[in-house]
């Protein structure tokens, strides 16, 4: 007892020491995989090794190929350094060790997933009676919501897929924007549905679905259909108008899925909640809670408006499975049985932070993302592509004529070259409408108006490296 509490008291200042100096360290490590193998790939040994030693050589040799995601200045993609509260849960969750599929396995994680999901559909303006699981991330999350579609849709046409599956089913039809994230297609294929099936819908300039365009699509045959609907574009943060496409797709019967992986947190945010007018009259939806809310990986949220299609298309059931006879079991609402009490950060952060805090901390990565745009938009040669309405934002550097779009795509592939080796800051690179570019994604909850600031000094002062 004496040993296991010096080996967890020690873990947790070896995992308060990287948190204390995360802000300060390179954001992107120089380790190659080589030299990670040459100190973690040990020989197993017969009779195993102090576990002190262990802990101790695992901070030590991983350190090296740790990226600071946790820390003000990764903005490559949309992940958010967890916020203390949640840290300390998740530490929690794992001294628990508690298997949170099943109420008889954890009374306490069903309730506290239950008591998050009530939270969750509050604050997001979302239908109180709705279906709520907690899976790994939006892919799976996406499936969840999509399989529950699957089932809704072919039940009209009194086809019970998921005792007859889909061989001789009647087909749906699948409509997706044109740049709809690749989480959805994936979703599609697990499903049996077909990755490459789905119609493409017409986007305007930002990437968001046309409602007319889509209208006119659905008009075209009155099949079972699924309307995949977008919450933040994943470059440029742009909004699908949910409502005129929940109107248009319901006119026909059709079931709309929304995935909002970081976006759908717009409707925690009074400041914000306009861009997702309508969406409370989609039929699921698909959010990240290890994105925008700051909690630990892993943490994908599954929601259905009428649970009893997410619960048809997800549940298990065995003799030897005790069923909840007062309270739910969360396995009936992801792909997943036993698992990690993964709502227990959720509600640990939603309840250190409250309406307001929440609200906040979207609103100020917002801002802070338009203090980037309008900073980086002050230098010659760099250009910013898209409409900054939430916090995405899209770079561009140019070559001295800016007409000369394989010259900027060799500029922009360079400086964002110089950038990641630089190590102040971490962002990625994208192709979007034809055009080589930046991509900046604001959504941790340590960045300061001093971060964005330094960041902007180093990319400027990169892409002048490479003018």
């Amino acid at each position: 007892m004496d040993d296991r509490k010096r080996l967890l008291e020690r873990a947790a200042e070896l995992g308060e020491a990287f948190l204390a100096g995360v802000g300060d360290r390179r954001v992107f490590p120089t380790a190659t995989a080589e030299s990670l193998r040459s100190t973690l790939g040990v020989e197993l040994t017969d009779r195993g090794e102090e576990p002190m030693a262990v802990i101790e050589a695992l901070a030590h040799d991983a350190d090296p190929g740790l990226v600071a995601s946790a820390g003000p200045r990764y903005f490559g993609f949309v992940i958010g350094g967890s916020v203390p509260t949640s840290v300390a849960a998740d530490w929690l969750t794992s001294a628990w060790d508690q298997n949170a599929g099943l109420y008889a396995s954890s009374p306490a994680s069903s309730v506290i997933e239950d008591v998050a999901a009530g939270w969750i559909l509050d604050l997001l303006g979302l239908p109180a009676t709705a279906g709520v699981g907690f899976a790994t991330g939006a892919t799976m999350a996406n499936l969840t919501g999509l399989g529950a579609a699957r089932s809704a849709v072919l039940d009209r046409v009194a086809w019970d897929v998921e005792a007859r599956g889909l061989i001789g089913a009647p087909p749906i039809r699948i409509f997706v924007g044109d740049e709809v994230h690749t989480t959805v297609p994936y979703a599609l294929r697990v499903l049996g549905l077909g990755g490459a099936t789905a119609t493409r819908v017409a986007v305007d300039g930002q990437g968001a679905m046309r409602a007319d365009a889509l209208r006119d699509a659905l008009a075209s045959d009155t099949s079972p259909a699924i309307v995949c609907a977008q919450a933040g574009n994943v470059n440029t943060g742009a909004f699908d108008p949910i409502g005129p496409i929940v109107e248009a797709a319901h006119e026909v019967g059709a079931w709309v899925h929304v995935d909002g992986a970081f976006g759908l947190w717009a409707g925690a945010s009074p400041e914000l909640r306009h861009l997702v007018a309508g969406i409370e009259r989609a039929d699921s939806w698909t959010t990240d809670a290890h994105k925008w809310l700051n909690v630990p990986y892993d943490c994908g949220i599954a929601i259905v408006a009428d649970r009893r299609w997410q619960v048809r298309s997800m549940a298990l059931t065995a003799a030897y499975l005790i069923a909840a006879d007062h309270d739910r079991d969360p396995y009936d609402y992801v792909p997943e049985g036993s698992r990690r009490g993964r709502a227990t950060p959720v509600y640990a952060a939603l309840r250190a932070m409250g309406r307001n805090g929440l609200a906040e901390l979207v609103e100020r990565c917002c801002r802070l993302a338009r203090r980037f745009a309008e900073g980086l938009a002050a230098e010659p040669g760099i250009r910013i592509l898209n409409d900054v309405v939430l916090n995405q934002v899209l770079v561009r550097f140019d070559a001295a004529d800016a007409a000369d779009v394989p010259a900027g795509d060799a500029r922009t592939r360079a400086a964002i070259g110089v950038i990641q080796r630089d190590g102040t800051l971490w962002a990625g690179g994208t192709t979007w409408h034809g055009l080589a570019a930046m991509r900046l994604s604001v959504s941790g909850w340590a960045t300061t108006d001093a971060d964005i600031d330094r960041s902007i000094e180093a990319i400027v002062r990169c892409a002048r490296s490479v003018a």
